[in-house]
Protein backbone atom coordinates (compact mmCIF):
# COMPACT_ATOMS: atom_id res chain seq x y z
CA UNK A 1 0.00 0.00 0.00
CA UNK A 2 1.26 3.01 -0.91
CA UNK A 3 1.26 6.33 1.19
CA UNK A 4 -0.69 8.54 -1.38
CA UNK A 5 -3.57 5.87 -0.97
CA UNK A 6 -4.02 7.26 2.81
CA UNK A 7 -5.86 10.46 2.76
CA UNK A 8 -2.72 12.71 4.27
CA UNK A 9 -1.94 16.03 4.20
CA UNK A 10 -0.23 17.83 1.38
CA UNK A 11 1.93 19.29 3.36
CA UNK A 12 3.14 15.74 4.95
CA UNK A 13 3.04 14.22 1.67
CA UNK A 14 5.88 16.65 0.48
CA UNK A 15 7.69 15.67 3.66
CA UNK A 16 7.52 12.06 2.97
CA UNK A 17 8.24 12.78 -0.87
CA UNK A 18 11.31 13.92 0.48
CA UNK A 19 12.51 11.43 2.70
CA UNK A 20 12.36 8.85 -0.30
CA UNK A 21 9.36 6.74 0.74
CA UNK A 22 6.52 5.57 -1.61
CA UNK A 23 5.31 1.79 -0.46
CA UNK A 24 4.32 1.53 3.21
CA UNK A 25 5.75 -1.58 5.61
CA UNK A 26 3.35 -4.08 6.88
CA UNK A 27 3.77 -2.10 10.48
CA UNK A 28 3.45 1.43 8.71
CA UNK A 29 0.32 0.53 7.21
CA UNK A 30 -1.60 -1.23 10.72
CA UNK A 31 -0.54 2.30 12.12
CA UNK A 32 -1.26 4.46 10.41
CA UNK A 33 -4.59 2.45 9.91
CA UNK A 34 -5.03 2.75 13.76
CA UNK A 35 -3.81 5.53 15.17
CA UNK A 36 -5.55 7.68 12.57
CA UNK A 37 -8.04 7.05 14.12
CA UNK A 38 -7.24 8.34 17.36
CA UNK A 39 -6.51 4.95 19.07
CA UNK A 40 -3.86 4.16 22.00
CA UNK A 41 -1.59 1.64 20.60
CA UNK A 42 1.31 -0.80 21.57
CA UNK A 43 3.08 -1.96 18.92
CA UNK A 44 5.69 -5.37 18.65
CA UNK A 45 7.76 -4.92 15.38
CA UNK A 46 10.85 -6.63 14.52
CA UNK A 47 13.94 -3.79 14.19
CA UNK A 48 14.67 -2.22 10.89
CA UNK A 49 10.85 -2.09 9.68
CA UNK A 50 10.31 1.41 9.90
CA UNK A 51 8.75 1.76 13.22
CA UNK A 52 10.03 5.43 13.67
CA UNK A 53 8.30 6.82 10.37
CA UNK A 54 5.10 4.91 11.56
CA UNK A 55 4.87 6.95 14.61
CA UNK A 56 6.11 10.47 13.22
CA UNK A 57 3.63 10.43 9.80
CA UNK A 58 0.92 9.53 12.27
CA UNK A 59 1.74 12.46 14.51
CA UNK A 60 1.86 15.06 12.03
CA UNK A 61 -0.93 14.10 10.11
CA UNK A 62 -3.04 14.56 13.33
CA UNK A 63 -1.25 18.01 14.31
CA UNK A 64 -2.13 19.45 10.68
CA UNK A 65 -5.33 18.19 10.79
CA UNK A 66 -6.95 17.35 13.99
CA UNK A 67 -9.20 20.20 15.25
CA UNK A 68 -7.80 21.64 18.73
CA UNK A 69 -4.31 20.49 17.79
CA UNK A 70 -3.00 24.01 17.74
CA UNK A 71 0.10 24.78 19.88
CA UNK A 72 -0.01 21.05 20.73
CA UNK A 73 2.73 19.00 20.77
CA UNK A 74 4.24 15.88 21.00
CA UNK A 75 6.96 13.87 23.40
CA UNK A 76 8.59 11.35 22.24
CA UNK A 77 10.73 9.13 24.71
CA UNK A 78 13.84 6.84 23.29
CA UNK A 79 16.35 5.24 25.37
CA UNK A 80 20.05 6.54 23.93
CA UNK A 81 21.02 9.71 23.18
CA UNK A 82 22.30 8.87 19.23
CA UNK A 83 18.12 7.22 18.76
CA UNK A 84 17.12 10.95 20.08
CA UNK A 85 19.51 12.62 17.41
CA UNK A 86 18.16 10.38 14.86
CA UNK A 87 14.43 10.38 15.36
CA UNK A 88 15.18 14.07 15.48
CA UNK A 89 16.44 14.12 11.54
CA UNK A 90 13.84 11.75 11.03
CA UNK A 91 10.77 14.18 11.74
CA UNK A 92 13.09 17.29 10.26
CA UNK A 93 12.73 15.67 6.81
CA UNK A 94 9.03 14.60 7.27
CA UNK A 95 7.89 18.17 8.57
CA UNK A 96 10.21 19.91 6.21
CA UNK A 97 7.02 20.56 4.06
CA UNK A 98 5.58 22.07 7.28
CA UNK A 99 5.86 24.85 9.77
CA UNK A 100 6.83 22.41 12.92
CA UNK A 101 9.19 22.76 14.79
CA UNK A 102 11.66 19.74 16.43
CA UNK A 103 13.85 19.22 18.95
CA UNK A 104 16.07 16.37 21.03
CA UNK A 105 16.82 16.75 24.39
CA UNK A 106 19.39 14.36 26.06
CA UNK A 107 22.25 14.24 28.58
CA UNK A 108 25.77 14.57 27.97
CA UNK A 109 25.48 18.19 26.92
CA UNK A 110 25.06 21.58 28.72
CA UNK A 111 21.66 23.13 29.17
CA UNK A 112 22.27 26.29 27.27
CA UNK A 113 21.38 25.34 23.76
CA UNK A 114 18.50 23.15 24.92
CA UNK A 115 16.89 25.82 27.27
CA UNK A 116 17.51 28.43 24.75
CA UNK A 117 15.34 26.03 22.07
CA UNK A 118 12.81 25.64 24.16
CA UNK A 119 12.04 29.77 24.57
CA UNK A 120 10.03 29.03 21.13
CA UNK A 121 6.89 26.41 21.32
CA UNK A 122 8.80 22.53 19.81
CA UNK A 123 6.11 20.85 18.30
CA UNK A 124 7.51 17.69 18.52
CA UNK A 125 10.04 17.13 21.46
CA UNK A 126 12.21 13.87 21.47
CA UNK A 127 14.21 13.40 24.45
CA UNK A 128 15.75 10.61 27.17
CA UNK A 129 13.75 10.59 30.16
CA UNK A 130 16.64 12.01 32.68
CA UNK A 131 17.11 15.18 30.82
CA UNK A 132 13.36 15.61 30.07
CA UNK A 133 12.92 15.19 33.68
CA UNK A 134 15.23 17.36 34.50
CA UNK A 135 14.16 20.81 32.06
CA UNK A 136 10.65 19.87 33.31
CA UNK A 137 11.36 19.91 36.76
CA UNK A 138 13.50 23.16 36.73
CA UNK A 139 10.46 24.64 34.69
CA UNK A 140 12.37 25.00 31.50
CA UNK A 141 10.39 22.58 29.60
CA UNK A 142 6.30 22.64 29.80
CA UNK A 143 4.64 19.62 29.17
CA UNK A 144 0.95 20.77 29.78
CA UNK A 145 0.45 20.51 26.19
CA UNK A 146 1.56 17.23 25.21
CA UNK A 147 -1.27 15.57 23.22
CA UNK A 148 1.10 12.83 21.73
CA UNK A 149 3.38 10.62 23.82
CA UNK A 150 5.37 7.92 22.27
CA UNK A 151 7.83 5.51 23.96
CA UNK A 152 10.26 3.96 21.37
CA UNK A 153 12.06 0.92 22.33
CA UNK A 154 10.11 0.67 25.80
CA UNK A 155 11.92 -2.98 26.29
CA UNK A 156 15.18 -0.90 25.98
CA UNK A 157 13.90 1.48 28.43
CA UNK A 158 12.96 -1.33 30.90
CA UNK A 159 16.54 -3.14 30.38
CA UNK A 160 18.25 -0.12 31.06
CA UNK A 161 16.02 0.99 34.50
CA UNK A 162 13.99 3.83 33.25
CA UNK A 163 11.11 2.34 34.35
CA UNK A 164 10.33 4.49 37.12
CA UNK A 165 11.47 7.48 35.18
CA UNK A 166 8.59 6.70 32.54
CA UNK A 167 6.11 6.49 35.22
CA UNK A 168 7.28 9.75 37.23
CA UNK A 169 7.28 11.63 33.80
CA UNK A 170 3.74 10.03 32.68
CA UNK A 171 2.40 11.52 35.82
CA UNK A 172 3.04 15.24 35.08
CA UNK A 173 1.39 14.52 31.57
CA UNK A 174 -2.34 15.52 30.56
CA UNK A 175 -4.30 12.76 31.55
CA UNK A 176 -4.85 9.55 29.06
CA UNK A 177 -7.74 10.62 28.18
CA UNK A 178 -6.55 13.77 27.03
CA UNK A 179 -3.47 12.49 24.91
CA UNK A 180 -2.94 9.62 22.29
CA UNK A 181 0.12 7.25 23.57
CA UNK A 182 1.91 4.74 21.58
CA UNK A 183 4.65 2.25 22.57
CA UNK A 184 6.96 0.73 20.30
CA UNK A 185 9.26 -2.15 20.88
CA UNK A 186 10.93 -5.15 19.16
CA UNK A 187 9.69 -7.53 22.25
CA UNK A 188 6.62 -6.41 24.07
CA UNK A 189 7.28 -8.07 27.48
CA UNK A 190 5.41 -7.94 30.86
CA UNK A 191 6.52 -4.19 31.94
CA UNK A 192 5.78 -3.11 28.60
CA UNK A 193 2.32 -4.26 28.89
CA UNK A 194 2.00 -2.90 32.41
CA UNK A 195 2.83 0.10 31.68
CA UNK A 196 0.45 0.34 28.86
CA UNK A 197 -2.48 -1.17 30.71
CA UNK A 198 -2.04 1.68 33.40
CA UNK A 199 -1.58 5.00 30.91
CA UNK A 200 -3.88 4.06 28.43
CA UNK A 201 -7.43 3.64 27.05
CA UNK A 202 -8.73 0.96 25.17
CA UNK A 203 -5.35 0.48 23.69
CA UNK A 204 -4.79 -1.45 20.60
CA UNK A 205 -2.26 -3.94 20.01
CA UNK A 206 -0.46 -4.53 16.88
CA UNK A 207 1.83 -6.99 16.51
CA UNK A 208 3.90 -7.62 12.95
CA UNK A 209 5.02 -11.62 13.06
CA UNK A 210 7.94 -12.09 11.21
CA UNK A 211 8.48 -15.45 9.45
CA UNK A 212 12.23 -15.58 10.89
CA UNK A 213 13.77 -13.50 13.71
CA UNK A 214 16.64 -12.88 11.92
CA UNK A 215 16.74 -11.68 8.67
CA UNK A 216 16.81 -13.38 5.20
CA UNK A 217 18.99 -10.99 3.65
CA UNK A 218 21.81 -11.53 6.62
CA UNK A 219 24.65 -13.83 5.24
CA UNK A 220 25.58 -15.23 8.65
CA UNK A 221 28.77 -17.13 9.36
CA UNK A 222 30.56 -17.95 13.10
CA UNK A 223 33.75 -18.14 13.45
CA UNK A 224 35.09 -20.70 16.11
CA UNK A 225 38.74 -19.06 17.00
CA UNK A 226 40.76 -18.81 19.96
CA UNK A 227 40.87 -15.72 21.72
CA UNK A 228 44.03 -14.61 21.14
CA UNK A 229 43.68 -15.09 16.88
CA UNK A 230 40.88 -12.90 17.33
CA UNK A 231 42.51 -10.09 15.63
CA UNK A 232 44.25 -11.30 12.95
CA UNK A 233 40.68 -13.32 11.71
CA UNK A 234 39.25 -9.97 11.72
CA UNK A 235 41.92 -7.76 9.93
CA UNK A 236 42.05 -10.74 7.28
CA UNK A 237 38.20 -10.98 6.81
CA UNK A 238 38.88 -7.00 6.60
CA UNK A 239 41.78 -6.99 3.64
CA UNK A 240 39.95 -9.94 1.94
CA UNK A 241 36.85 -8.87 1.44
CA UNK A 242 37.18 -4.82 1.92
CA UNK A 243 33.79 -3.73 3.00
CA UNK A 244 32.38 -0.32 1.96
CA UNK A 245 31.12 -0.03 5.67
CA UNK A 246 31.72 -2.13 8.65
CA UNK A 247 30.63 -2.29 12.48
CA UNK A 248 32.57 -4.03 15.13
CA UNK A 249 30.59 -5.18 17.66
CA UNK A 250 32.21 -5.79 21.19
CA UNK A 251 30.96 -6.62 24.71
CA UNK A 252 33.35 -4.19 26.91
CA UNK A 253 34.08 0.01 26.43
CA UNK A 254 37.67 -0.95 26.74
CA UNK A 255 37.79 -3.66 23.83
CA UNK A 256 36.35 -1.05 21.68
CA UNK A 257 38.92 1.34 22.34
CA UNK A 258 41.61 -1.17 22.37
CA UNK A 259 40.31 -3.01 18.81
CA UNK A 260 39.55 0.36 17.05
CA UNK A 261 43.69 1.66 18.30
CA UNK A 262 44.96 -1.45 17.16
CA UNK A 263 42.84 -1.57 13.81
CA UNK A 264 44.47 2.09 13.32
CA UNK A 265 47.85 0.61 14.02
CA UNK A 266 47.36 -1.41 11.12
CA UNK A 267 46.67 0.81 8.35
CA UNK A 268 42.66 0.44 8.51
CA UNK A 269 40.96 3.51 9.68
CA UNK A 270 38.27 3.39 12.13
CA UNK A 271 36.83 4.91 14.94
CA UNK A 272 35.08 3.56 18.42
CA UNK A 273 31.68 5.00 20.06
CA UNK A 274 31.16 3.94 23.54
CA UNK A 275 28.83 5.47 26.38
CA UNK A 276 31.72 7.34 27.87
CA UNK A 277 32.65 9.89 24.70
CA UNK A 278 31.76 13.22 25.03
CA UNK A 279 28.45 13.73 23.45
CA UNK A 280 30.19 15.77 20.21
CA UNK A 281 32.68 13.40 19.56
CA UNK A 282 29.92 11.02 19.58
CA UNK A 283 27.53 12.60 17.34
CA UNK A 284 30.48 13.44 15.18
CA UNK A 285 31.46 9.74 14.92
CA UNK A 286 28.42 8.64 13.93
CA UNK A 287 28.00 12.04 11.41
CA UNK A 288 31.08 10.65 9.28
CA UNK A 289 30.22 6.62 9.58
CA UNK A 290 26.66 7.47 7.97
CA UNK A 291 27.93 9.91 5.03
CA UNK A 292 30.51 6.91 4.02
CA UNK A 293 33.75 9.43 5.09
CA UNK A 294 34.54 6.40 8.29
CA UNK A 295 34.21 3.32 6.91
CA UNK A 296 34.82 0.93 10.09
CA UNK A 297 33.65 1.72 13.72
CA UNK A 298 34.17 -0.30 16.67
CA UNK A 299 31.21 -0.12 19.24
CA UNK A 300 29.23 -1.37 22.38
CA UNK A 301 25.72 -1.96 22.23
CA UNK A 302 24.76 1.49 22.55
CA UNK A 303 24.75 1.68 18.93
CA UNK A 304 22.96 -1.91 18.39
CA UNK A 305 19.31 -0.18 18.90
CA UNK A 306 17.89 1.84 16.88
CA UNK A 307 20.78 3.58 14.82
CA UNK A 308 20.31 3.32 10.80
CA UNK A 309 22.98 3.28 8.53
CA UNK A 310 22.37 3.27 5.09
CA UNK A 311 23.64 0.43 3.12
CA UNK A 312 26.05 -1.05 5.54
CA UNK A 313 27.81 -4.07 4.09
CA UNK A 314 28.65 -6.15 6.82
CA UNK A 315 28.75 -6.47 10.78
CA UNK A 316 30.91 -8.66 13.11
CA UNK A 317 30.65 -9.52 16.52
CA UNK A 318 33.95 -9.47 17.79
CA UNK A 319 33.15 -10.64 20.88
CA UNK A 320 29.43 -12.81 21.42
CA UNK A 321 26.73 -10.84 22.90
CA UNK A 322 25.92 -11.85 26.63
CA UNK A 323 21.57 -11.48 25.67
CA UNK A 324 20.65 -12.81 22.99
CA UNK A 325 18.34 -10.38 22.06
CA UNK A 326 21.22 -8.25 21.41
CA UNK A 327 22.50 -10.53 18.56
CA UNK A 328 19.00 -10.11 16.80
CA UNK A 329 19.90 -6.03 17.15
CA UNK A 330 23.57 -6.22 16.08
CA UNK A 331 22.99 -7.76 12.65
CA UNK A 332 19.89 -5.97 12.32
CA UNK A 333 21.96 -3.13 11.53
CA UNK A 334 22.79 -4.86 7.90
CA UNK A 335 19.92 -5.93 5.18
CA UNK A 336 17.67 -3.21 6.32
CA UNK A 337 14.88 -2.44 3.98
CA UNK A 338 15.15 -5.57 1.80
CA UNK A 339 18.93 -5.25 1.31
CA UNK A 340 21.27 -7.86 1.83
CA UNK A 341 24.35 -7.84 4.03
CA UNK A 342 26.85 -9.71 5.92
CA UNK A 343 27.22 -11.08 9.43
CA UNK A 344 30.56 -12.55 10.86
CA UNK A 345 30.28 -14.06 14.19
CA UNK A 346 33.64 -14.70 16.52
CA UNK A 347 32.83 -17.27 18.74
CA UNK A 348 36.32 -18.41 21.27
CA UNK A 349 36.73 -20.56 24.07
CA UNK A 350 35.46 -17.34 26.82
CA UNK A 351 31.92 -16.90 25.38
CA UNK A 352 30.94 -19.97 23.58
CA UNK A 353 28.61 -20.63 26.28
CA UNK A 354 26.54 -17.79 25.12
CA UNK A 355 26.02 -19.44 21.83
CA UNK A 356 22.82 -22.42 22.49
CA UNK A 357 20.80 -19.21 24.00
CA UNK A 358 21.48 -17.35 21.25
CA UNK A 359 20.37 -20.06 18.35
CA UNK A 360 17.11 -21.39 20.68
CA UNK A 361 16.25 -17.62 20.16
CA UNK A 362 16.66 -17.27 16.72
CA UNK A 363 15.10 -20.71 16.20
CA UNK A 364 18.14 -21.75 14.10
CA UNK A 365 21.49 -22.97 14.20
CA UNK A 366 24.30 -20.49 13.11
CA UNK A 367 26.05 -21.60 10.02
CA UNK A 368 29.97 -22.26 11.11
CA UNK A 369 33.40 -22.84 10.43
CA UNK A 370 37.31 -22.93 11.55
CA UNK A 371 39.12 -20.14 10.29
CA UNK A 372 41.59 -21.26 7.70
CA UNK A 373 45.08 -20.08 7.80
CA UNK A 374 44.61 -18.21 4.83
CA UNK A 375 41.86 -16.10 6.44
CA UNK A 376 44.41 -14.68 9.20
CA UNK A 377 46.44 -11.54 8.78
CA UNK A 378 49.81 -10.25 10.04
CA UNK A 379 48.69 -7.91 13.26
CA UNK A 380 51.44 -5.22 13.36
CA UNK A 381 49.93 -3.83 16.67
CA UNK A 382 50.57 -7.79 18.35
CA UNK A 383 52.67 -7.03 21.66
CA UNK A 384 52.34 -3.26 21.83
CA UNK A 385 50.89 -1.89 24.71
CA UNK A 386 47.17 0.35 23.89
CA UNK A 387 47.33 3.16 26.33
CA UNK A 388 43.42 4.04 27.09
CA UNK A 389 42.22 7.85 26.38
CA UNK A 390 41.48 9.67 29.10
CA UNK A 391 37.13 9.51 29.32
CA UNK A 392 37.56 5.85 29.18
CA UNK A 393 36.07 3.73 31.94
CA UNK A 394 39.54 1.84 32.57
CA UNK A 395 41.98 4.82 32.83
CA UNK A 396 39.70 6.49 36.30
CA UNK A 397 36.64 3.74 36.68
CA UNK A 398 33.69 2.79 35.77
CA UNK A 399 31.57 5.91 36.48
CA UNK A 400 29.02 6.42 33.50
CA UNK A 401 25.98 4.44 32.75
CA UNK A 402 22.66 5.04 30.85
CA UNK A 403 21.82 8.03 29.96
CA UNK A 404 19.41 8.76 32.58
CA UNK A 405 21.16 12.68 32.79
CA UNK A 406 20.26 13.94 36.04
CA UNK A 407 22.25 14.17 39.55
CA UNK A 408 20.04 13.29 43.07
CA UNK A 409 16.72 13.42 43.59
CA UNK A 410 15.37 15.96 41.26
CA UNK A 411 18.30 18.30 41.75
CA UNK A 412 17.70 19.56 37.90
CA UNK A 413 21.84 18.97 37.24
CA UNK A 414 22.84 16.96 35.00
CA UNK A 415 24.09 13.58 36.09
CA UNK A 416 27.42 14.01 33.99
CA UNK A 417 28.98 10.49 35.00
CA UNK A 418 32.26 11.25 33.33
CA UNK A 419 35.87 10.68 34.39
CA UNK A 420 36.82 14.11 34.33
CA UNK A 421 34.22 15.24 36.53
CA UNK A 422 35.04 12.23 39.31
CA UNK A 423 39.00 13.11 38.99
CA UNK A 424 38.10 17.25 40.06
CA UNK A 425 36.26 15.74 42.66
CA UNK A 426 38.77 13.25 43.95
CA UNK A 427 42.27 15.10 42.81
CA UNK A 428 45.26 12.18 42.52
CA UNK A 429 45.27 11.88 46.33
CA UNK A 430 43.77 8.07 46.95
CA UNK A 431 43.93 8.03 42.57
CA UNK A 432 45.40 4.43 42.73
CA UNK A 433 43.16 2.70 45.58
CA UNK A 434 40.20 4.03 43.75
CA UNK A 435 40.96 2.72 40.09
CA UNK A 436 41.37 -1.10 42.00
CA UNK A 437 37.70 -0.28 43.42
CA UNK A 438 36.16 0.98 40.14
CA UNK A 439 37.74 -2.17 38.71
CA UNK A 440 35.86 -4.21 40.63
CA UNK A 441 32.99 -2.27 40.17
CA UNK A 442 33.08 -2.63 36.53
CA UNK A 443 33.99 -6.52 37.06
CA UNK A 444 30.84 -6.54 39.16
CA UNK A 445 28.35 -4.59 36.96
CA UNK A 446 29.85 -6.34 33.57
CA UNK A 447 28.51 -9.81 35.23
CA UNK A 448 25.29 -8.29 36.15
CA UNK A 449 24.28 -7.27 32.80
CA UNK A 450 24.17 -10.59 31.49
CA UNK A 451 21.36 -11.32 33.76
CA UNK A 452 17.98 -10.77 33.51
CA UNK A 453 16.21 -8.11 35.74
CA UNK A 454 14.25 -10.26 38.00
CA UNK A 455 17.87 -12.03 39.38
CA UNK A 456 19.74 -8.40 39.03
CA UNK A 457 17.19 -6.66 41.52
CA UNK A 458 17.69 -10.07 43.71
CA UNK A 459 21.65 -9.56 43.71
CA UNK A 460 20.72 -6.00 44.94
CA UNK A 461 18.25 -6.95 47.61
CA UNK A 462 20.31 -9.05 48.85
CA UNK A 463 23.77 -6.93 48.67
CA UNK A 464 22.11 -4.05 50.75
CA UNK A 465 20.03 -6.34 52.97
CA UNK A 466 24.00 -7.82 53.74
CA UNK A 467 25.13 -4.40 54.53
CA UNK A 468 22.25 -3.59 56.50
CA UNK A 469 22.85 -6.56 58.40
CA UNK A 470 26.57 -5.34 58.91
CA UNK A 471 24.81 -1.74 60.17
CA UNK A 472 22.73 -3.39 62.13
CA UNK A 473 25.46 -5.70 63.96
CA UNK A 474 27.64 -2.72 64.39
CA UNK A 475 25.27 -0.71 65.75
CA UNK A 476 24.59 -3.37 68.53
CA UNK A 477 27.98 -4.20 69.40
CA UNK A 478 27.76 -0.18 70.13
CA UNK A 479 25.00 -0.15 72.52
CA UNK A 480 25.77 -0.30 76.03
CA UNK A 481 25.64 -3.30 77.43
CA UNK A 482 22.66 -4.88 80.27
CA UNK A 483 23.31 -3.42 83.67
CA UNK A 484 25.73 -0.97 83.22
CA UNK A 485 23.42 2.12 82.78
CA UNK A 486 24.87 3.72 85.99
CA UNK A 487 28.68 3.73 85.02
CA UNK A 488 28.57 4.93 81.32
CA UNK A 489 31.76 6.10 79.64
CA UNK A 490 31.07 9.43 77.67
CA UNK A 491 31.23 7.94 74.67
CA UNK A 492 28.07 5.79 75.56
CA UNK A 493 26.26 8.74 76.81
CA UNK A 494 27.26 10.49 73.71
CA UNK A 495 25.55 6.78 71.74
CA UNK A 496 22.08 7.02 73.71
CA UNK A 497 21.67 10.88 73.46
CA UNK A 498 22.28 10.23 69.71
CA UNK A 499 19.19 7.65 69.88
CA UNK A 500 17.04 10.00 71.83
CA UNK A 501 17.58 12.89 68.79
CA UNK A 502 19.10 14.99 71.25
CA UNK A 503 22.72 17.62 70.77
CA UNK A 504 25.79 16.29 72.59
CA UNK A 505 26.54 17.99 76.03
CA UNK A 506 29.64 18.92 77.73
CA UNK A 507 30.59 15.85 79.50
CA UNK A 508 33.89 14.72 81.81
CA UNK A 509 35.40 13.35 78.52
CA UNK A 510 35.66 16.81 77.48
CA UNK A 511 37.06 18.14 79.90
CA UNK A 512 40.98 16.87 79.77
CA UNK A 513 41.05 18.12 75.86
CA UNK A 514 40.56 21.72 77.86
CA UNK A 515 42.81 21.31 80.50
CA UNK A 516 45.41 20.35 77.63
CA UNK A 517 44.51 23.32 76.17
CA UNK A 518 44.55 26.09 78.34
CA UNK A 519 46.99 24.45 80.53
CA UNK A 520 44.18 25.05 83.58
CA UNK A 521 44.16 22.54 86.61
CA UNK A 522 40.62 21.39 87.12
CA UNK A 523 39.07 20.18 89.93
CA UNK A 524 37.00 16.81 89.22
CA UNK A 525 33.58 17.51 89.72
CA UNK A 526 33.53 21.01 89.39
CA UNK A 527 30.83 20.83 86.80
CA UNK A 528 27.42 22.14 87.17
CA UNK A 529 25.73 18.46 88.31
CA UNK A 530 23.37 16.95 85.56
CA UNK A 531 20.03 16.61 86.96
CA UNK A 532 19.17 12.37 87.01
CA UNK A 533 16.57 12.45 84.63
CA UNK A 534 18.88 13.49 81.94
CA UNK A 535 21.95 11.77 82.78
CA UNK A 536 20.37 8.25 83.30
CA UNK A 537 20.13 6.12 79.73
CA UNK A 538 17.28 4.10 78.36
CA UNK A 539 17.92 0.64 80.14
CA UNK A 540 18.48 3.19 83.22
CA UNK A 541 15.35 4.59 83.17
CA UNK A 542 13.80 1.54 82.60
CA UNK A 543 15.51 -0.27 85.53
CA UNK A 544 14.11 2.73 87.51
CA UNK A 545 10.63 2.55 86.13
CA UNK A 546 10.24 -1.10 87.77
CA UNK A 547 12.87 -0.84 91.08
CA UNK A 548 10.53 2.67 92.27
CA UNK A 549 14.49 3.88 92.03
Amino acid sequence: MNFTEFNLHKDLLAGIAQAGYETCTPVQEQVLKTALEGADLYVQSQTGTGKTAAYLIAIIQELLTREGMKDKSALIMVPTRELAVQVEQEAKTLCSGTSFKTGSFYGGVGYTRQAQLLKNHIDIIIGTPGRVIDLQESGTMDLSSVAFLVIDEADRMFDMGFYPDLRRLIKVLPSAHDRQTMLFSATLNTYVKNLAWEYTEDAKEITIEAEQITVEEIDQLLFHVASDCKMRLLLGIINQEKPESLIVFCNTKRSCEVIAKRLIMNGIEAEYIIGDLPQSKRLQVLDSFKRGSLKCLVATDVAARGIDVTDLAMVINYDLPNESENYVHRIGRTARAGKSGKAYTFCCEQDVYNLPAIERYIEMSIPSTMAGEEQYAEDKSAGVYIRLDSHSDEYYGNKSGHDRGRTGKGSGKERFRSEHSDRRRGGRSGQNAERRSDKETKEELDNLAALPLEERMKHYREKFAGTQQRDDKTERAAAPRKGNGAKKSGKSRQYEQRRQNTSPRNTERQQPVQKKRDEIPVQQNTQKAVPPAEKKGFFAKLKAFFTGK
